[in-house]
C-alpha cells in the first residue's frame, strides 16, 4: 500500500503543475478576456446574415427593374 503512494503522490503533484501551467497560459493568451461576447455573437449572427441576404435580394431586384425600364 505504501509503495503505491511513492508513485501516486509525485504523479499527482506533476499533474497539478501541468494543469496550473495550462491555466496560466490560457489566462495570459486572453482566453478569458470576453466571456459574454461569443454568446451574443451566436444570437445575433443569424439575424445579420438574414438581413444581408434580404438586402442582396432587394438589390438584385432593383437592378433588374432598372435594366428593364429603359
Amino acid at each position: 500500500m505504501e509503495e503505491s503512494l511513492y508513485l501516486l503522490i509525485p504523479i499527482s503533484v506533476l499533474l497539478v503543475f501541468i494543469i496550473g501551467a495550462m491555466f496560466w497560459w490560457a489566462l495570459r493568451s486572453g482566453q478569458y478576456d470576453d466571456l459574454e461576447g461569443p454568446a451574443y455573437r451566436i444570437l445575433f449572427d443569424d439575424q445579420d446574415e438574414l438581413g444581408r441576404k434580404e438586402e442582396e435580394k432587394n438589390a438584385g431586384a432593383d437592378e433588374e427593374e432598372q435594366l428593364q425600364k429603359p
